[in-house]
């Protein structure tokens, strides 16, 4: 279920990614609809949030940064479509205690592994508390990997780019029993980090 406000935006960048960017989506198969889902994706552009946001029909979590919501609208625009805030300059765990609660709820989340968006389009290092969070919550984890979006719109450019943008979906990743039981402090996080990425980088 949506609600209007949520659906309203989906309807929205549904229509613009399928009619301006020629969307296309490979591996739909692969595709978790139910249930707790820590979506992992590449972070190539602003469009990314939505851009997954329009595989679900239902509604889906994301992070974005504070300094995005600038003003009252803006501020509530991005909360009503579910967005957890994020204060990159002064990281702490708030957000991800809210990630966390939200998976541990059964709700669906959207990270990106990498934290930032790519400048070049190389897809960079996992951080570890992508993998604190998969193993705290024991989530299934669905891969995905993002294609043409940083042409469609570049990180620094307001320039939007008719270029087709395609999303391509692995088969989920659900963590055994030993990698649960081993995957303790920084050093195996990372562990459960990394092969979260090397999921996305192989699609």
């Amino acid at each position: 279920m949506m609600r209007w406000v949520y659906w309203f935006g989906w309807s929205l960048f549904g229509s613009a990614y399928r009619s301006l960017f020629g969307l296309k989506v490979v591996g739909r198969e692969h595709l978790v609809t139910e249930g707790a889902v820590l979506i992992a994706a590449n972070h190539e552009s602003f469009l990314d949030p939505p851009l997954i946001g329009t595989l679900y029909h239902d509604e889906m979590f994301y992070l974005a940064r504070k300094t995005l919501m600038k003003g009252a609208l803006l501020k509530w625009i991005y909360l009503a479509w579910n967005s957890i805030p994020v204060d990159q300059d002064r990281p702490d765990m708030t957000s991800l205690k809210a990630i966390i609660k939200l998976l541990s709820s059964g709700k669906r989340v959207l990270i990106f592994p990498e934290g930032e968006r790519s400048l070049t389009g190389d897809l960079g290092v996992a951080q570890p508390g992508v993998g604190l969070i998969a193993v705290k919550t024991n989530a299934v984890i669905q891969p995905i990997r993002i294609r043409g979006a940083r042409e469609a719109l570049p990180r620094g450019s307001a320039r939007v780019r008719f270029s087709q943008i395609s999303l391509h979906i692995g088969p989920p990743i659900r963590l055994t029993a030993e990698e649960l039981e081993t995957a303790k402090g920084k050093h195996g996080y990372q562990h459960i980090a990394d092969r979260i990425m090397d999921a996305v980088k192989a699609l």
